[in-house]
Parts: structure tokens; sequence; C-alpha cells
């Protein structure tokens, strides 16, 4: 196969003439002709004129046909007296005489200059043409000081190969590492609660590294690669944020979650509230779901809690798991039944939680921290003294104890 550029349909005319046209169609907006000349399959690309419209034609011939030979055919013309109309010539050397190369980068016609800047330079220079390039040196991987999210995802390809890779990063699976994701979530977690920002940068960093390797996975398995996570993130973005983007109004942060909430459920397609109340994570933790619950019926016309209201509600389910841990004393109660009012209780608490303005989960997390700081100084306490902390009478344990307590207290206030 043979593909030749030809700039003008009227310099076609004598090798269409001389050929047995099969076919034509448009590649790249070019037209072009399929047939036979001597015997050979041709196809010829009819480019339109200039440097622009060849590299084009040529493109679009060469990855149509992948032919064995390209030949750029049409009239031309020649600074040598000696050259003769008909004659063939043998190109060894091509050079730009659009213009005097001279004068813009100080050498000869056709001699190229190369010039080393730093990068940032670029758009500072003064002798610029279209016969100018760009080469910028590609570094080493493993020289480089600083990374991006493409070499993250370059290393996972090269942990992930099969021949060369990593032993155990090659064999995992999105199911293999799916709790991996949850532990990384809560190291991250801790470390916002110390304040310590070069150990949020850290656990940051790991919690990406299960993003990315996710994508990977499913990239390996054709569903879908990092792009596509990305894409489908910023959309969300957009299309949740209509009162940025868009033409919805919040006035507060109560509004912006409003027009949240309500493009959530668009995109979902939640036309009911309770597809809402059922699309909560089942893998969520308990209290933590209980809140989601609870703030999902709230929108779907529930009353919303005050105080006194989540009071009262507290107290009734707490007066119903009396009556079921009474009857567990007198020989007549059903365990799921207390467990059921106990759950009630919790709810109520969730709920209570939403009254007051506090998170739950955070409120509870902070309380079992406190704990934990009070029993050990409460235990350091006990044992300075020389005696056995299970030994102690409910007097001694209660004195202790608010010696503990206001040791944390104080130290607490002192941090502040």
């Amino acid at each position: 196969m043979i593909t030749a550029i030809i700039a003008m349909e009227s310099e076609a005319e004598i090798l269409l003439k001389n050929a047995t046209v099969t076919a034509e169609k448009t590649l790249l907006g070019k037209k072009t002709y399929e047939g036979e000349f001597h015997g050979k399959k041709f196809a010829l690309v009819i480019c339109g004129v200039g440097k622009v419209n060849a590299a084009v034609g040529a493109a679009a011939g060469i990855t149509a046909y992948r032919p064995s030979s390209v030949l750029n055919f049409g009239v031309a013309g020649g600074l040598n007296e000696s050259a003769k109309l008909c004659e063939v010539y043998a190109i060894n050397k091509a050079v730009q005489f659009d213009f005097d190369l001279t004068q813009l980068n100080g050498g000869k016609i056709g001699a190229p200059v190369v010039k080393r800047i730093k990068i940032y330079e670029l758009d500072r220079q003064k002798n610029y043409d279209c016969g100018c390039a760009a080469a910028v040196k590609k570094i080493n991987l493993l020289d480089k000081k600083r990374f991006t999210m493409n070499d993250v995802l370059t290393i996972l390809r090269y942990l992930r190969d099969p021949v060369n890779g990593c032993p155990w990063d090659k064999v995992q699976t999105s199911e293999s590492i799916r709790m991996n994701v949850i532990e990384e979530a809560y190291e991250l977690l801790d470390a916002i609660n110390l304040k310590d920002d070069d150990k949020i940068r850290e656990e940051t960093g790991d919690i990406l590294m299960q993003v990315a390797f996710h994508a990977t996975l499913k990239e390996e398995a054709g569903a879908f690669d990092f792009t596509d996570v990305a894409t489908e993130l910023c959309e969300k973005l957009i299309t949740r944020h209509t009162h940025v983007f868009g033409k919805d109004k919040a006035l507060d942060a109560d509004g912006a979650l409003n027009v949240w909430d309500k493009n959530k459920m668009i995109e979902k397609h939640q036309d009911t509230f309770a597809k809402a109340v059922n699309d909560v994570p089942k893998c969520f933790p308990a209290l933590l779901q209980a809140q989601k619950v609870a703030k999902r019926v709230e929108r779907g016309g529930w009353d919303k809690p005050t105080f006194e209201s989540a009071k009262a509600a507290l107290e009734e389910e707490l007066a119903e798991l009396k009556a079921e841990t009474e009857k567990s004393a007198a020989g007549r109660g059903d365990k799921a039944k207390t467990a059921e009012e106990l759950g009630d209780a919790l709810f109520c608490m969730a709920t209570m939680a939403r009254a007051v303005g506090a998170d739950a989960e955070e409120a509870l997390l902070d309380t079992v921290i406190k704990v934990q700081r009070r029993y050990t100084e409460y235990e350091k306490l006990v044992l300075a003294d020389g005696k056995d902390v299970n030994a102690l009478t409910k007097p001694e344990r209660d004195e202790y104890y608010e010696r503990a307590k206001e040791y944390v207290n104080s130290d607490d206030e002192g941090k502040a």
C-alpha cells in the first residue's frame, strides 16, 4: 500500500486519470481516493495547501492505511537553475525556507541552535518561531524529589507487574484490601485529634494510596481508571454546589447542605425520602447510622428535635427499658425485648445529639478517651500508695477517682 499526500486536486488529476479509483471517502476532513495504480494499491489524500494541512493529511493516511511508503506528490519549485523539469531527484536533506531563520536563531539557515534554559524561563524568550521546539529532560522516577498523582499510579503499576512486581501487591484484590480503607481512615482521625500536621500528612497519603490502589485494580479489570474517579468527583462537586456553580441560593451552611441534599436525591433518583433513609450504608458504625437516619427522616417530614422533645422520648424509652429489666429480674424477661428497648434508648440519644447540635459519634469518642485517661491516672494513684486496685472499698475507689478526675481536668485546662 502506497499513500500519496497531495495539496490540490488539480495536482492529482494526472495521477487519477491513470489509476483505477475504487472508493472515495473523507478522513479527518480530507477528501481521499482509494484504488490501484499499475498493480499497486494506493490511497490519495487531498490535504490542502500548507504544512499544517500536509501534517493532518499525512496523519490521516498513515493511521488509516499503515502504508509501506508515503509520497508527497505535486508541483514544486526550486532555486537551483540547473534543475530540469520532469527529472527525479533524491532528497537527502530538508530545511524550512518559509522565512529566513538567520535573524531568529542567529545561525545558518537550517542549522539548529540548542539553548539550555530553566523551564520557568520558557515564556521569556524573545526569539520564537514555529521552527522552535522545547524538549524537557525526563527525570528517572527514583531520582525525583517531589512526586505527583501520576507518579503514585506509575509506582502502583510497577508493584502490580505480573513479572517484576511485589509478591504481595500483585496478588491483592479489592476484596482483600477493603478493610485497609477503614484502618487508614481511623489512623487519620487519630492524627487529626492529636493536631499533628506531620501525622495528618502521612495518613492522608495512606488514604490516597487506598484510592489509587482500588483504581489501579479496576483499571486492570477494564472497569474504570483513576481519571474516571477524578472526573466523577469533579462532576459531583459541581452539580451538588448549584448555589456556587448554578442558580440556587444558600445564605448559610445549613442552606448549602439543603441544596447538596436536594441535588444528591436527584442524582441518585431518590424520588421518595424513604429511599434516602434506606440508602444509609449498612457498614457504618451503628451510632453513625442512627444519626444519618435521624437526619434524613427529619428532612422527610418528621419534627426537628428539640432538647425537650428528645428528653421526653428518651425518658419514655428508659421507662420501657426499666420495665423489661424488672421482668428479667423476676425471671419473666425476654433478652431480645430488653435489647430492643436498649436500642430505642440509644437511638433517642443520637436524636438528642442532633437537638443540642453535637455529633454523637465524636461526643462518645471524646468520653471514651476521657475515661481512659482518668482510669490511667486512677491506677497510678492507687499503685503509688502500694494498694491493689481490686481490693479497694467503695469509699476508697470514689476518693481515688475524684483525685484522678481533678488531675485530668486541670491538665486539660492547662493545655487550653
